[in-house]
């Protein structure tokens, strides 16, 4: 099987190796030390401020986005929500059910969010910005340095949805003005599913231990009170923690340049490639993610979804799907995890052959 999903991704084999291994406890010193390693390179490869802290939290991508939008804001509060498709419209539902008193900007799919429709927003009196770096359900990167600056200028707290975008598109919070980002170890990470991780500034820090949270799992205060001597309030992803740890020490030794540059070297590869087949980028080519790229069908006969079912059934490789409005017209193929460039020629072989059957019926 060969897997261009955007998570989970192919995994490493020593990473696998280490997930065979018996699941020792973790209430200890040795735990302890690992959990605090995690939390220092972590922070290094997002470029954290000095006294940043992270946590680390057993559940999606998702679990995180709801912890912060419930401990970062308060219906005091009145945040700017960027909506460019299925995860931004994700941050949305969640002020929704948190009563956060919010503003959807709603683009227009595939496009980015541009200085002009910010300007409309400008000195209105919002206080949260809350953005993925990459809308992956249509392959859009955001203008972070642009919205940092906007946030700077408004003085915002932002909020980003780092989970798919990490490592394969360029972030530093230090630069972006980013007071809290998350991941997931599904994504570039290229761990199993099941592990997300919260990086938080000092005024992230301050917003959880001052703001009362209606919640026991998710109060991130105790997080942060726990993370103190390397432990989380919960029984956290143990086995899960140890392959990151592994994998965060290959990072670090050069702080993540690698593992981006070999994203984007894949990105532009298959990009490449794929002129020959009759496919359209969907995404704004001034806002294109390294995570992923979106493909329109040319030919409005053929199902974006059937396409996908045909490659994973007869060909055992597996693309992503569009859900929505766009689950017939576009499909999406990832550039995270462990995948080499020859990888990438078997996947247009197989979308050629595919689309020619298709075709035919």
């Amino acid at each position: 099987m060969l897997n261009f999903t955007v998570g989970p991704v192919q995994i490493q084999e020593d990473i696998l190796e280490l997930g065979k291994e018996q699941v020792p406890y973790f209430r200890t010193d040795e735990f302890s030390a690992l959990m605090k390693e995690n939390e220092k390179i972590i922070l290094s490869l997002f470029d954290a401020p000095e006294n940043s802290r992270s946590i680390f939290m057993t559940g999606s991508g998702t679990s995180s986005m709801e912890a912060g939008v419930m401990n970062f804001f308060t219906a005091k509060d009145k945040v700017l929500v960027v909506n460019g498709g299925s995860f931004g419209e994700r941050l949305a539902e969640l002020c929704e059910i948190h009563e956060i008193p919010y503003t959807q900007i709603k683009l227009q799919s595939g496009k980015p969010l541009t200085e002009e429709i910010l300007g409309s927003y400008e000195n209105k009196g919002y206080t949260g910005f809350l953005v993925q770096l990459c809308e992956t359900s249509t392959g859009v990167r955001y203008d972070m340095n642009m919205i940092g600056d906007f946030c700077r200028r408004n003085n915002m707290f932002l909020f980003v949805d780092a989970v798919s975008g990490f490592l394969a598109d360029e972030i530093s919070m230090k630069k972006m003005n980013i007071n809290a980002a998350i991941t997931g170890s599904q994504k570039a990470l290229a761990l199993p599913p099941g592990l997300s991780v919260i990086c938080m500034d000092e005024k992230a820090v301050e917003r959880c231990n001052t703001n009362k949270v209606h919640s026991l799992y998710f109060n991130l205060a105790s997080y942060l009170k726990n993370g103190e001597r390397g432990q989380t309030p919960f029984t956290p992803a143990v086995s899960i923690l140890i392959q990151l740890n592994s994998r965060l020490k290959e990072l670090a030794k050069d702080n993540g340049k690698s593992e981006h540059a070999k994203i984007a070297e894949r990105a532009s590869y298959f990009r490449n490639i794929i002129k020959e087949l009759p496919f359209t980028v969907f995404t704004d080519s001034s806002a294109l993610s390294n995570c992923v790229t979106a493909l329109k069908v040319n030919d409005e006969k053929v199902s974006a979804h059937r396409l996908f079912e045909v490659v994973k059934d007869e060909y055992k490789i597996w693309i992503c799907p569009n859900g929505g409005e766009l689950k017939d017209k576009v499909f999406r193929v990832g550039h995270i995890g462990n995948l080499s460039l020859s990888d990438y020629d078997s996947l247009a072989e197989a979308l050629k052959k595919a689309l020619a059957k298709l075709e035919e019926n």
